[in-house]
């Protein structure tokens, strides 16, 4: 792509995410009526039955994520992936390890962590799953995000032992991670997050449908899938296929 061209494609997903937004939000009234949960910041993981599944296998997916923060360093910052994210991060504190992006499969994370993908593979409705890896004293500001079609989930992975200096606030509640425990929440709340140890925080974060009923079920899953065809999506793609190239040359010591 020539220089010319890489800045009209960026100036297209900037616009798109704004006018994106715009329209996502409006639908999110109707979305929160047709809602099968009552409209709450945080939700009980015990409603959702994979849940279960996935604290039982927690030290399977912490084995696998130790392994790749031995990489640490190679791996992408978030914005680098996402370039929304810019507003809220513009240094090397808050890095990614994608498996899924609405409809992307990244095969050469999944085949490095099997077990892993197997797990979040399991989820239904699941159209995210990352590892997110939040330096020693890493803020992310104030945000709120665009959709209220999915709902974000966490499981505590790495978690400093200091709740009163690592946590997260959504809608102004606040609550904290805890290893092998699950955090579900509204993400188009307002909501921050903090580690102001000298210890890294580590959570599986994936995002999954919300439970709607019809006729608003099907219209999210259009709506879904619409997003999966975006620039900002495809644009998210595009340049974590170029950090898998990196990686691999790297990796391989490839010129």
């Amino acid at each position: 792509m020539s220089e010319h061209s890489s800045r009209l494609w960026d100036r297209t997903v900037d616009l798109t995410n704004r006018v994106g937004d715009r329209i996502l939000k409006r639908v999110n009234r109707a979305i929160a009526r047709q809602s099968v949960l009552p409209d709450r910041r945080f939700y009980d993981p015990a409603e959702f039955p994979w849940v279960r599944h996935l604290e039982a296998n927690w030290k399977v997916i912490r084995a696998e994520l130790d392994q790749v923060l031995t990489y640490r360093d190679a791996l992408p910052n978030f914005q680098e992936i996402s370039t929304d994210q810019y507003n809220l991060t513009d240094d090397d504190r808050w890095k990614t390890y994608f498996f899924w992006g609405y409809g992307f499969r990244s095969d050469a994370n999944c085949a490095r962590c099997p077990e892993t993908a197997r797990l979040v593979e399991s989820i239904p409705g699941m159209e995210t799953a990352m590892f997110s890896i939040l330096s020693p004293h890493k803020r992310i500001p104030p945000h709120d995000g665009p959709y209220k079609g999915v709902l974000r989930y966490h499981l505590g992975l790495t978690i400093p032992d200091a709740d009163d200096h690592v946590g997260i606030k959504v809608g102004g509640e606040v609550a904290h991670w805890r290893e092998g425990g699950s955090l579900l929440f509204d993400d188009t709340f307002e909501h921050e997050a903090w580690n102001d140890t000298d210890e890294t925080r580590v959570v599986l974060f994936v995002d999954v449908v919300r439970p709607l009923r019809e006729p608003m079920k099907t219209f999210n899953a259009l709506v879904i899938k619409a997003i999966a065809f975006s620039p900002f999506v495809q644009d998210a793609k595009r340049r974590h296929r170029e950090w898998e190239r990196r990686f691999e040359r790297d990796a391989t010591g490839a010129g």
